[in-house]
């Protein structure tokens, strides 16, 4: 596999060099800026840029994300933790960032995402909410981005040879010291086997109750709930809360070491599992023998992504490492229940094996790109999961559906 090339067709350098120039970006000014920032793969393969944000470096794995809006969302969801995320679409930072879309809690450790890597420099702000220019935010948030990188053929790559592991770094002297970045690149162990939810989980229990943005008022206040739910924070996003608070539930969200005993006894009508980033199998040496107490306890479930996943290992099923992950707000899903189809927003590096559930579970839901699970239900209990972001931040709206459903099954198991 050859290094990403530059618009111009040319090879991007693998020389760690601050001599040697950066890809020239299209639209950009012929000569290109000096090399500040580097990101330097596992397998060697250096290709420069022009730093923003934050400076230092930091190491991960090198996904992308098809969004074509949302970034703000997407660079504080706590499932990235762990990760640098390869924006396919170009133009990142043009409506500025504010203080309301982000998705990461204010009682969590970190955002957890690693870097961001973009195509085009970052333009003036052009929207009515933007509080700060994308670079300052990054800054301020301590994540490190490079731009001027050719992100198709970073994603080709991907697409053929998998997430690799990476160091981002970011010198505005342009100095580098590219052989100890390469063996960092090398050395660093990957995802599989990690557990990231420390990292991003919230510190002390909390009681929500904001719903979702409307225009023109912005975001609303429960006032009347219908149902108490309580939610394990594995690494939860904002707007999951205000969904389920729009569907009229309380919400206590909980750390993500809450016993199971803790949990019940405070009685709630319904139990959710959130989302959260790495490995399933790691974080479920202390949570899915919770989870499945829980499910012994005959309560309402309702689990996305790493709580989907973890459901799944609590009802006997197995996890797999994925090739190059899902990660977007354009992926079509069939639900079985109903043979509809909906486009839904996802970010996912590990999935359940579907040859791995037992009888006692069904597979509700599928990926229309490629057949992997994504969704699962218990045939004798009210629990259900799926692999998707249903509260659609950033993403379409057609699986909001799954917030009523989880609040109809709590209300018919009350009675």
């Amino acid at each position: 596999m050859t290094a990403p090339t530059s618009p111009s067709g040319s090879t991007a350098p693998r020389s760690g060099s601050s001599s040697t120039r950066a890809p020239v970006a299209h639209g950009s000014p012929w000569t290109a800026p000096r090399t500040t920032a580097l990101l330097v793969l596992a397998d060697g393969t250096v290709i420069e840029g022009h730093g923003i944000g934050a400076t230092g470096e930091a190491i991960g794995e090198v996904c992308f994300n098809t969004a074509m809006t949302g970034y703000e969302e997407i660079l504080t969801d706590p499932s990235y933790a762990g990760q640098i995320i390869t924006f396919t679409f170009p133009h990142i930072g043009n409506v500025g960032t504010n203080d309301e879309d982000l998705e990461v809690s204010n009682l969590a450790a970190s955002s957890g995402v690693r870097g961001c890597v973009l195509r085009e420099a970052i333009t003036e702000p052009s929207n009515y909410r933007a509080s700060r220019h994308l670079d300052a935010w990054l800054k301020a948030r301590g994540i490190i981005g490079i731009t001027g990188v050719d992100t198709r053929a970073l994603t080709a790559r991907i697409r053929e040879t998998g997430m690799p592991n990476a160091v981002i770094v970011h010198a505005p002297d342009g100095t580098f010291d590219t052989g100890r970045l390469k063996t960092d690149a090398a050395a660093w162990p990957g995802l599989e086997g990690m557990d990231l939810v420390p990292d991003v989980t919230s510190a002390q229990r909390y009681d929500w109750t904001e719903t979702v943005w409307q225009w023109p008022d912005g975001f609303g206040e429960l006032e009347a709930p219908r149902y108490h739910v309580v939610a394990i924070d594995y690494g939860l996003k904002r707007n999951i809360l205000r969904c389920l608070a729009t569907a009229g539930c309380k919400v206590t969200v909980v750390p993500a070491r809450t016993s199971a005993e803790d949990i019940l006894a405070m009685e709630p009508d319904g139990i959710f599992l959130s989302n959260g980033p790495g490995d399933p199998a790691a974080t479920g040496d202390y949570a899915v023998p919770e989870i499945a107490k829980l499910v012994d306890s005959g309560k309402p479930i309702f689990g996305i992504c790493l709580g989907h996943q973890m459901l799944a290992l609590a009802l006997g099923a197995r996890t797999v490492k994925m090739h190059q992950g899902h990660h977007g707000a354009n992926h079509p899903v069939k639900d079985h229940t109903t043979d509809k189809v909906e486009i839904t927003s996802m970010n996912h590096g590990f999935a359940v094996d579907r040859d791995s559930l037992p009888d006692t579970v069904e597979e509700t839901h599928i990926s229309l790109f490629d057949g992997s699970n994504c969704g699962i239900a218990l045939k004798d209990r009210p629990v259900f999961s799926v692999q998707y972001h249903p509260e659609a931040s950033p993403g379409p709206q057609d699986s909001h559906y799954l917030f009523r459903r989880f609040v109809e099954t709590i209300a018919a198991t009350k009675g």
